[in-house]
């Protein structure tokens, strides 16, 4: 018998009722982000792809190499709440594996990092009292918390559990190492839940053969299927495992935390990633898009507003936050936000408030 519940109900699953008869997981959570609504690109925080750098370096590798080759900014791995395109993180990955030939690679970078790893997601799954109200939070909020164009679904069949996992962007690059790198951060979740020496009852990956998977399988340490979709299964009763050591419970994200889908928003998101780079421009971000600049002014006009007011939107409101910290100079913030001269940024900054930059500090103080 194979139970789930309607895609609309994607909450978190209620404590199961155990005087119907139908064993703990009676009732399941789905969630499925099959697009972004409204852009169509997915999109994910930088924290979800590890220590990449971290771990390219060790294996004697280029770092730098590694993200020039993905069209990257090596500063990404300081600023793991940025968000970039999940193709990009899917590129990044593929040249990371290549650059130290380590087919293992993306799934090492989820076991090294843990769920742990994965920030305001990690807080609000490791917040459950019991497996399935973890999975379920998990399924719920990774569109919100980490990552978009994802489907993530937990069902369970003859007293079988399957959660499974699959992106539906359309870039294929690094396809298999995304889902081993998915895989490392859901093996780590059970485990918690049910114990360090959890093996599953499957575990799999789509797609063709996959290379290196003795290498996978040991870092895993679970052996690997071939699937329609990246999956693992296990006992159902397994969902009724009780959470170790619970988190205090998080609340539902505000603002810039929560992952757009609408194109204003995802270009927001490029320019911050692009302000990593130098000053952003309407090229590059079209580029990284996969259309001319402008196409992509086109479609901001079309919704009311211009690339260079949405520029102008992102370095006030990145400005404003570099300046309340206290210790940082304006040459710093000036910087950071791809001026070449502090006198330029405090001439825009005097534009965009009517106040220097000092003296907005003073004031906001």
């Amino acid at each position: 018998m194979l139970r789930s519940i309607p895609e609309a109900a994607r909450a978190v699953v209620p404590p199961v009722s155990r005087e119907d008869g139908a064993g703990p997981a009676a009732v399941l959570a789905i969630s499925r982000q099959d697009e972004t609504r409204m852009t169509g690109w997915g999109l994910t925080k930088a924290r979800s792809m590890g220590r990449v750098a971290e771990v390219v370096e060790r294996a004697g590798g280029s770092p730098a190499k590694v993200f020039r080759a993905a069209e990257l900014p090596l500063r990404l791995v300081d600023h793991p709440e940025r968000l970039i395109l999940l193709r990009d993180q899917l590129r990044l990955i593929a040249c990371a594996a290549r650059e130290i030939g380590d087919p293992a690679l993306g799934a090492r970078l989820s076991v090294e990092a843990g769920i742990l790893g994965l920030g305001a997601l990690a807080d609000h799954v490791l917040g459950a009292d019991r497996l399935d109200v973890a999975i379920a939070r998990a399924n719920s909020m990774m569109g919100t918390l980490l990552q978009s164009s994802t489907r993530i679904e937990l069902w369970a069949e003859d007293g079988i559990a399957h959660w499974t996992y699959g992106v539906t962007d359309r870039s294929d690059e690094g396809r298999q190492f995304n889902e081993c790198l998915a895989l490392g951060y859901m093996l780590d979740l059970l485990r918690r839940f049910i114990g360090p020496r959890f093996t599953p009852l499957r575990a799999a990956v789509a797609g063709p053969p996959l290379p290196g998977r003795t290498a996978v399988e040991d870092v895993l340490r679970t052996d690997l299927g071939r699937s329609a979709r990246a999956l693992v299964s296990f006992p159902e009763a397994h969902l009724l495992a009780e959470n170790p050591a619970p988190r205090p419970q998080r609340v539902e994200p505000t603002g810039r935390e929560a992952i757009p889908d609408d194109l204003v928003g995802l270009v927001e998101h490029l320019i911050l990633l692009e302000l990593l780079a130098g000053r952003p421009a309407l090229a590059p971000v079209a580029r990284r898009l996969g259309m001319s600049a402008r196409t992509l002014q086109r479609r901001l006009v079309l919704r009311g507003i211009t690339f260079e007011q949405v520029a102008r939107s992102v370095l006030r409101a990145e400005a404003e936050s570099l300046l309340r910290q206290r210790r940082v100079s304006i040459a710093a913030v000036a910087l950071d936000l791809g001026y070449s001269e502090p006198a330029h940024f405090t001439r825009a900054f005097r534009g965009w408030t009517g106040l220097s930059p000092r003296a907005w500090q003073r004031r906001s103080a």
